[in-house]
């Protein structure tokens, strides 16, 4: 074992051209499956163009350097050298992002080793289980919190005023900030609510507005809007 790692002229691989090929197609052809699988389980304008051209190089990308690098120790001693100096800087990414990184780079390792039915069989099997829990929007919580700000006249009362809509159209509210605005002509309150996908929002805030005046009211998205 030890000549080995230090003899380079002990193992020379010959790589068919034809295997190289067919390497490089399969890969490619899997790598497309992943990236298709990746745009349809995520939201609409959800995705990266580049991230899923990415998926599509990877296997191949990894096939080839395990074509290369073969069984020759010192192959993979040297691109791990060249791999070290490489510095990559991205943004924190989604975790399914990184499970379609790694997803892609099982893929390559498959085929570069010349499993290619395998790496088709666990790709259609992987692509089929993603679609189907994308299918059943596993994992999605039925109730979101939402930030809600609401805009009232100087003389309404407005503790207890909207506690009635709330408890109508929501799971749970909580007051958490008030304060003056227009030089304490009005008040704006801001409250914490969590409500259930299915709730009819225009209703909600068509019964907000009916008891603040028709005065400005604001429903964030989530419920961690910045102040």
């Amino acid at each position: 074992m030890f000549e080995s790692l230090f003899n380079t002229t002990s193992v020379h691989t010959s790589i068919p051209l034809i295997t190289a090929m067919l390497t490089i197609v399969v890969a490619f052809l899997l790598g497309g499956i992943i990236s298709l699988t990746y745009m349809r389980t995520c939201e609409k304008n959800g995705y990266s163009q580049n991230f899923s051209l990415t998926l599509v190089l990877i296997p191949m990308v990894i096939a080839i350097i395990i074509l290369l690098i073969g069984s020759n120790v010192a192959r993979a001693f040297s691109l791990a050298g060249a791999f070290s100096i490489i510095r990559f800087r991205s943004a924190p990414g989604d975790p399914k992002d990184i499970a379609y990184v790694l997803f892609a780079m099982a893929a390559g390792l498959a085929c570069g080793v010349e499993f290619y039915g395998y790496a088709v069989l666990f790709t259609t099997i992987l692509c089929l289980i993603m679609l189907i829990l994308n299918f059943f929007n596993f994992g999605r919580k039925n109730f979101s919190q939402r930030l809600i700000k609401i805009t009232v006249p100087e003389d309404l009362d407005f503790e207890g005023a909207f506690d009635e809509v709330f408890e109508k159209f929501t799971d749970s509210y909580q007051l958490i900030k008030v304060k003056t605005i227009d030089l304490g002509s009005l008040y704006q309150l801001v409250y914490t609510i969590t409500m259930d996908y299915k709730t009819n929002q225009k209703e909600l805030l068509d019964a907000l507005r009916c008891r603040n005046g028709n005065l400005n009211i604001t429903l964030a998205l989530s419920g961690d809007e910045k102040e």
